[in-house]
Order: structure tokens, then sequence, then C-alpha cells
């Protein structure tokens, strides 16, 4: 029973590790995809708030990246610790 145990934890823990760190990946190309979407929207509705927009699209993106970065190292961490 360990050793089948042991087997499972050797064989999904990786591939865990893997489909976590996928999932990470594609949820902030979405939500980075969505912002700029949303943004130039924004921008063509009201020219004159452009640099306003701008400016927090980028703090947004940068903050899911982020999180995208953390999810990705803690998917790492579990592939080899």
């Amino acid at each position: 029973m360990i050793t089948l145990m042991v087997l499972l934890q050797a064989v999904l823990g990786p591939m865990g590790a893997a489909i976590g760190a996928g999932i990470a990946v594609l949820g902030a190309g979405l939500g980075i995809g969505r912002i700029g979407g949303t943004a130039m929207e924004a921008i063509a509705r009201q020219p004159e708030a452009a640099g306003d927009i701008r400016t927090n699209m980028l703090v947004s993106a940068a903050l899911i990246e982020g999180v995208a970065f953390f999810a990705v190292v803690v998917c790492l961490l579990i592939l080899f610790i």
C-alpha cells in the first residue's frame, strides 16, 4: 500500500505541477488580453482619458503577471521538493 502511494506521488506530482503551471499561464494570458481589449474600447470612447486608462492597464497587467509568476514558481517548488 505504501509503495503504491509513493509511486502515485512520484508519477502524479510532476503531472499536477505541470497542469497547474499551464493553467496559471493560460489564465494570465486571458486576463491580460481582456484588460488590453477593454482598455482599447475605453480609449476609443474617451480619447482624452487615454493616459489614465493606459497607466491603469499597465499596472493591472503587471499585477496579473506577478500573480502568474508566483503560481508558476509554486508549481516548480511542488515539482522539485
